[in-house]
């Protein structure tokens, strides 16, 4: 019964904190919002070591700097996941992560985009055809935020940047031509998929009002 009592209380403070944020309007660096900067702050360093283009022995093993880039990306997109769980299970949705969250997640994904553009593995239409479908997107999000309305992620965005991630991981690898443009087709399908849903379902967002 006391545990209870003290998961109760726990919750409670939680809430009030969470209510006294918003309300007060600050930027909260909370858990939540640790885990979307150090998301930020890999970034340059995951550019770092693609352009620095080096490699080191390790116990007999060659490793390139390509390959500890990759795994500061995986790191980098595992943060993303672990912001929002901490967010939703722990009450500390703020407006700074509203705001940062994506744009942590756009830049990451961009900056891998261009670097395969720039070294020729990727086509730099695919990436402008992407970046045109975000800024579409947040448009809308834009518009319907200033008539007081909330565009929820849906399920097909969820998938295209599960599927981007992935295909951008699996991109960093030796892979034979076959298997990269498949990657592009994976990334091109969700892209207009999840982009033509958002538009399907909040259409009236863009009506001319009277």
């Amino acid at each position: 019964m006391a545990n209870r009592f003290k998961i109760v209380s726990h919750i409670e403070q939680r809430t009030a904190e969470g209510a006294q944020y918003k309300r007060k309007g600050v930027i909260v660096i909370n858990t939540a919002n640790k885990l979307t900067m150090a998301r930020v702050v890999l970034i340059p360093v995951f550019l770092l070591l693609l352009y620095l283009d080096f490699e080191f022995s390790f116990i007999g093993i060659h490793i390139q700097s390509s390959y500890i880039a990759l795994a500061v990306f995986i790191i980098a997109a595992l943060t993303d996941v672990a912001d929002g769980i901490v967010a939703r299970t722990r009450n500390q949705i703020t407006d700074f992560g509203k705001f940062m969250d994506p744009l942590a997640d756009k830049i990451l994904t961009f900056a891998a985009m261009l670097w395969f553009v720039e070294i020729g593995i990727m086509p730099g239409w695919l990436v402008l055809f992407v970046i045109i479908r975000e800024f579409m997107v947040t448009g809308m999000r834009l518009v319907a935020a200033a008539k007081g309305r909330v565009i929820a992620a849906t399920m097909s965005g969820k998938v295209k940047t599960v599927v981007t991630i992935l295909c951008l991981i699996a991109m960093f690898l030796p892979l034979n031509q076959w298997l990269i443009i498949v990657c592009w087709v994976l990334i091109g399908v969700t892209t207009v998929v999840s982009g033509i849903e958002y538009f399907i379902k909040n259409r009236d967002i863009m009506k001319l009002d009277k």
